[in-house]
């Protein structure tokens, strides 16, 4: 059975390595697009980070104020 486990696994790792390296009709690869829009998201990543820190450290001064610590 475990034989088995490891020949389907192989089969869909290679199976889904195949398809997001195969060249589309416009000449690109699932990975060429993934690697071109990586730092976008990463910006947009940054930026949603930091705009979650901000608020929380708003959050926090408020309560401390309210607080009078």
């Amino acid at each position: 059975m475990g034989l088995l486990k490891f020949i389907a696994v192989g089969a869909a790792i290679g199976y889904g390595i195949n398809y997001i390296t195969k060249k589309g009709e416009n000449g690109r690869s699932i990975l060429d697009d993934l690697t071109e829009d990586a730092p976008e998201w990463f910006e947009k990543a940054k930026q949603y980070a930091t705009e979650k820190v901000d608020l929380a450290v708003d959050q926090v001064q408020q309560k401390r104020n309210e607080t009078n610590y």
